[in-house]
């Protein structure tokens, strides 16, 4: 039976939709055929979706973590299996499936047809596939610019952390457990994962996965800043939690409570603030892998 795919492709994103004509023959080489609307400016992704759901039997996203987090709700209450082609700086999402991060290897595993169950976390019922934090990361998703990393990728969040950095300061929060635990800290950044890979590849925590039913959680509790660029070793490794100052936890559920309200980044996006309720939604959504 022929399968009808919806390819968005966002312009915005750093690849600019650049490859995914290529993607779209292998597409149609596998006997899928392709809606391809034209982008529709300041319509939402799930919007788009949403308006095709009835005409398709899966949707293909061209574009980075930001345009996949964009797609979420959609997916969620559609059922609809989602492909993935890498087109943003980070493709976190991708690396944590194992997804080749060029888009005409990426069609082929959607064209193969493999699919598997993914959990998605949510902060205060919005849905992040990666990472969701406050502190640091949020201050450095907030400075990003699209343009900034559309024209220098990569480097962009390395300058944009470099001056976060210099600047960070630690600030005060209550942590609450889902079996009831609070515990109050002081910290430069909290953040709370679903996935495995966040920030260009680094691991939230050494045995994280993105369909283990959980949430691992991290607060960096450092005192001097200037010991955090001696870590990345180990954030690539997921093995920062071995370090005194950085404290861990793991749950189903977590609240996050600050004196006054902080941003969280959800997927490299601001979506919410704090006072802040992260969860699990278990085999929440279907995607192609290898």
């Amino acid at each position: 039976m022929d399968r009808h795919a919806l390819v968005l492709a966002n312009p915005h994103s750093r690849s600019g939709g650049a490859g995914v004509d290529a993607a779209v023959v292998e597409l149609h080489k596998a006997g899928i055929n392709v809606l391809r609307p034209a982008w529709r400016e300041g319509e939402p992704l799930a919007t788009t979706i949403r308006r095709h759901r009835d005409r398709i039997d899966l949707v293909v996203i061209a574009g980075g973590d930001g345009s996949l987090n964009a797609a979420a709700p959609a997916l969620i209450d559609s059922n609809l299996p989602l492909g993935i082609l890498p087109g943003g700086t980070a493709n976190d999402l991708a690396r944590t499936l194992g997804l080749p991060l060029d888009m005409i290897g990426a069609a082929r595993v959607i064209a193969a047809g493999r699919t598997k169950v993914i959990d998605v976390g949510e902060v205060n019922g919005k849905p992040f596939f990666n990472v969701a934090s406050l502190g640091m990361s949020a201050n450095l998703a907030d400075r990003l610019s699209r343009e900034t990393k559309r024209r220098w990728g990569r480097l962009a969040y390395a300058l944009t952390a470099t001056e976060v950095l210099i600047e960070a300061r630690r600030f005060g929060a209550v942590i609450r457990s889902d079996d009831g635990e609070e515990i109050a800290v002081r910290s430069l950044q909290i953040a709370v994962g679903n996935g495995r890979h966040y920030g260009g590849g680094m691991i939230v925590e050494e045995t994280a996965e993105i369909d283990d039913g959980r949430l691992d959680l991290y607060s960096l509790e450092f005192e001097d800043v200037w010991k955090l660029p001696f870590m990345a070793l180990a954030f690539r490794q997921g093995r920062h939690g071995l370090r005194d100052e950085v404290r861990t936890m793991s749950g189903a559920e977590f609240e996050i409570r600050t004196r006054r309200p902080m941003p969280v980044n959800a997927d490299g996006e601001i979506v919410t603030e704090t006072p802040a309720v992260f969860s699990v939604r278990p085999g929440a959504i279907t995607v192609f892998v290898p």
